[in-house]
């Protein structure tokens, strides 16, 4: 059995951007935290262009000069502040402003100025910003004032106008065009009722949007929204499934979108006709999940990100027309053969009320009849989904002989609103309940020990892990809670002010529902878990803040073996590399003692 640390040291680019000359700059964790690297060519080893050790979590080229921006946080705070890093290297803070957020918004067709919202006026709410690509802070522009989640989706393709996205929650938006000269706004999406419209896009007229949409539908569709008129035409509807994302060439109509089929990503390439899209041959890509597109100059190709059980993130370019793909970054698998990683078995079980719920489960090779622990990995969100990533935790468990079973439970998303909204409010706890009825399905699998099975998981995820402890104390042997919500009355009082209404409309308000939030916290019944638990948490965390992990340390540590390790250079989640060795590492001894 190989170390974790081994895997921990699988690296992963991501989230690249053509230069006009048809460079890619990107994302990558070579050095312990995601910088910006850049490519000539594949194959080669690329450039590192930014050093810092917090990680960049953005990057966009110029689209007239070979000069980008970039976007950095600190300590996982995720309060970015934005860098131009010009072609000799020189980098210079377009923001500084520590205890705001700047949300990245594009640049002007003409290279000459960018975008961005930021909570700078008032934390909770974001207001528009434009800034000349040169540009300090204090010559930033503030163009409009809000009131609530907006985010910046783009300058219009005769850059006079902005498209501004604004999120009610994770199921309700709509969109509006700012109007640069006058400063006036248009509600373009009026509507009754929670309706998606997400990932819009200009078309190449400016006449019009392309988006994704669930109004009056299930799922996802790709459509068309006539800003003179108003009205909203499917293009592409997901045969069932969602259509997740488009990217639109504004100069030439080519473009991709995505669906989501079972977790897997199926994309699909072609070019706006009067009729519709004219479709080019399907991208030929590794099975898994898919994202982050990105055109060059000419649209004649697009960048990629793929990831897949057997494939660990890097970025892939695809010749727009013929389909032909070619890996351009090559993370490394720190030596490790790609063929040695272990891929799921998609499987439905019924849960209590004879709904099927969707989930992954993998063995290890060789597992042993009866004998084999397993592992319930549960995601975070709610509103999100496991799918068929790389994950170099699962590989690890794996390899060391444990099965791992991470299940969509209702209030997933993936599988329609109606789904996504089985969960909500007062029916959050079904969810746990469908965590007991795949625990009930690994009882009937041969290979599995039931007596063996711990349960873990992130954010939501934890709140899961605690929720399933305490509601269902005689099903685990061990249980891992990572940056996971204890309380939700505690959790929402101290959560970021600019998250707090999106997160009530998910959970419930304090100010009416508190007991409600009182009666699915798990801190509230927290004596009931038997398990020994690990409990792992960032410092700087600012969705689910610190307290929570040291409410429930201090609580279950009066009955059962706890193990708590926070630390203060992270955030919502664990990113550097050096931290993570240490946190999974002591989470591998953890599941090894008890499990």
């Amino acid at each position: 059995m190989r170390s974790i640390e081994r895997y921990l040291n699988v690296r992963s680019a991501y989230g690249a951007s053509f230069s006009p000359a048809g460079d890619l700059a990107f994302l990558f964790d070579a050095t312990g935290t995601p910088q910006v690297w850049s490519l000539s060519e594949p194959g080669r080893w690329p450039d590192q262009r930014t050093f810092s050790d917090e990680r960049v979590t953005t990057v966009a080229f110029s689209p007239e000069r070979e000069e980008l921006i970039f976007g950095m946080d600190e300590g996982g705070n995720e309060r970015a502040q934005l860098f131009r890093l010009a072609p000799d290297g020189e980098i210079q803070p377009l923001t500084d402003d520590p205890d705001t957020k700047h949300r990245w918004g594009g640049w002007s067709h003409d290279g000459e100025r960018f975008a961005f919202a930021a909570n700078r006026r008032d934390k909770s709410v974001f207001d528009v910003y434009t800034q000349g690509r040169t540009e300090t802070g204090d010559d930033a522009t503030r163009v409009h004032e809000g009131d609530g989640w907006l985010t910046v989706a783009g300058f219009s393709p005769s850059d006079d106008r902005l498209l501004v996205s604004e999120s009610q929650s994770s199921f309700d938006q709509d969109l509006h065009v700012l109007d640069l000269d006058t400063q006036e706004i248009e509600h373009v999406t009026p509507h009754d009722g929670n309706v998606r419209f997400l990932d819009p896009s200009w078309s190449p007229a400016g006449d019009a949007l392309y988006l994704v949409t669930d109004r009056e539908s299930d799922t996802l569709s790709l459509a068309r929204l006539d800003l003179a008129t108003g009205d909203l035409e499917i293009v592409a509807d997901g045969d069932g499934w969602n259509v997740e994302g488009i990217t639109l060439d504004e100069d030439t109509g080519r473009l991709v979108y995505a669906r989501n089929v079972d977790g897997y990503t199926e994309l699909t390439v072609g070019r706006l006709t009067d009729g519709g899209i004219e479709e080019f041959p399907a991208p030929d890509l590794p099975e898994g999940v898919a994202g982050g597109i990105a055109f060059d100059a000419d649209a004649g190709r697009f960048a990629v990100t793929v990831t897949g059980r057997r494939e660990n993130t890097n970025v892939h370019v695809v010749d727009v027309e013929t389909g032909e793909s070619e890996r351009w970054t090559n993370a490394s698998t720190a030596g490790l053969d790609r063929e040695s990683f272990r891929t799921p078995e998609l499987v439905r079980y019924e849960s209590f009320d004879g709904r099927e719920i969707p989930a992954f489960f993998s063995l290890p090779a060789d597992a042993e009849e009866g004998a084999t622990p397993v592992v319930v990995d549960i995601h975070g969100g709610p509103e999100s989904q496991r799918r068929p990533s790389f994950s170099p935790v699962t590989q690890y468990l794996l390899d060391a002989g444990y099965a791992v079973f991470e299940p969509n439970v209702r209030g997933s998303t993936g599988y329609g609103k109606a789904y996504t909204h089985l969960d909500d409010r007062d029916k959050r706890m079904d969810s746990v309940a469908d965590i007991e009825r795949g625990v009930a399905w690994l009882h009937e699998h041969s290979a599995v020990d039931p007596e063996r099975i711990a349960v873990m998981g992130g954010s939501y995820g934890g709140f899961m892990t605690l929720a399933s402890l305490t509601e269902y104390p005689d099903l685990w042997a061990a249980g891992v809670d990572i940056v996971g919500i204890a309380d939700f009355t505690t959790f929402l009082e101290n959560t970021g002010s600019w998250r707090r209404a999106l997160r009530e409309a998910e959970y419930g308000s304090l100010a009416d529902d508190r007991e409600l939030l009182e009666s699915i916290s798990p801190l509230n019944s927290i004596d009931r878990i038997d398990a020994p638990l690990f409990v792992l948490h960032g410092e700087n965390d600012p969705r689910v803040p610190v307290g929570e992990a040291e409410q429930v340390a201090a609580r279950v540590g009066e009955r059962v073996p706890v193990e708590t390790l926070i630390f203060d250079d992270e955030g919502h989640g664990i990113v550097k590399r050096d931290n993570r060795i240490e946190a999974y590492t002591a989470i591998a001894d953890f599941l090894a003692e008890h499990v």
